[in-house]
C-alpha cells in the first residue's frame, strides 16, 4: 500500500512539472509572437538598406560611401518574424567631391528580401534576385509572380525611380551628417538633393 502511494506521488509530481514546463513554453512562444508583432515596417526596412550596403555595396567598385535606393513592390507581414519583402533595390557607392556625390559604380538588383526577426532585430535571411541576360524577364515573372505588373511599371519609370533617389539620398545626407547638396552621374549633370528640415 505504500508503494502504491509513494508511486502515485511520484507520477503527481511528474505531471505537475510537465504542465508546468507547457504552460511556460507556451509564455514564452506567446512573448516571442507579440514582440514580432509589434516591430514596424521602419524597422525591417533598415535591416534591408544594411543588406544592401554590407553585401551588395561591396560587391562593386569601392567609394567613400554606399547609399541604396528602393521601392517596396509589396511586403507579405502575415507572419511578423518572417516576412517578405519583393523589391526594386538600387546601390550606389559614391565618391565626395566639394559638394558634389559622385556616382562610383552600383547597380540595379530587383527581388525578394527575406526578413527574420531573431535575437531582437531584423537580419536578411535569404534574397531571391532577378538574373541578368536571357532569364531575366523569366526569373522577375517568378520572383514577382502577382506583382509582376507593379514591379515592371515602378521599375521602367525612370522619372519617378530617379525622385525616390533623391528623396532618399536627401534622408541619408541628413542622418550621416554628409555636406553635400547635389549627385552626379558620370556624363550627366549634377542634380539637387532635396533639403529636408
Amino acid at each position: 500500500m505504500k508503494r502504491i502511494l509513494i508511486v502515485s506521488a511520484f507520477l503527481a509530481g511528474i505531471a505537475l512539472i510537465s504542465c508546468q514546463n507547457q504552460a511556460e513554453k507556451e509564455e514564452i512562444i506567446e512573448e516571442a509572437d507579440t514582440i514580432c508583432a509589434t516591430a514596424d515596417s521602419a524597422t525591417y526596412l533598415t535591416a534591408i538598406e544594411e543588406y544592401l550596403v554590407d553585401s551588395i555595396g561591396k560587391s562593386y567598385a569601392q567609394a567613400q560611401v554606399c547609399i541604396p535606393s528602393y521601392s517596396v513592390i509589396a511586403a507579405d507581414e502575415s507572419d511578423s518574424c518572417n516576412i517578405l519583402v519583393w523589391g526594386d533595390y538600387w546601390v550606389f557607392n559614391y565618391n565626395i567631391s566639394g559638394d558634389t556625390l559622385k556616382t562610383a559604380s552600383g547597380g540595379s538588383h530587383p527581388g525578394l528580401m527575406h526578413v527574420a526577426f531573431a535575437d531582437g532585430k531584423y537580419t536578411i535571411t535569404g534574397f531571391d534576385q532577378v538574373e541578368d541576360g536571357s532569364k531575366n524577364q523569366e526569373s522577375a515573372k517568378r520572383i514577382f509572380g502577382n506583382n509582376y505588373e507593379k514591379f515592371q511599371s515602378i521599375n521602367s519609370d525612370e522619372k519617378a525611380r530617379e525622385q525616390v533617389r533623391a528623396e532618399q539620398l536627401a534622408k541619408a545626407v541628413k542622418d550621416r551628417g554628409l555636406k553635400v547638396s547635389l549627385y552626379q552621374d558620370f556624363g550627366w549633370p549634377a542634380m539637387p538633393i532635396p533639403s529636408q528640415n
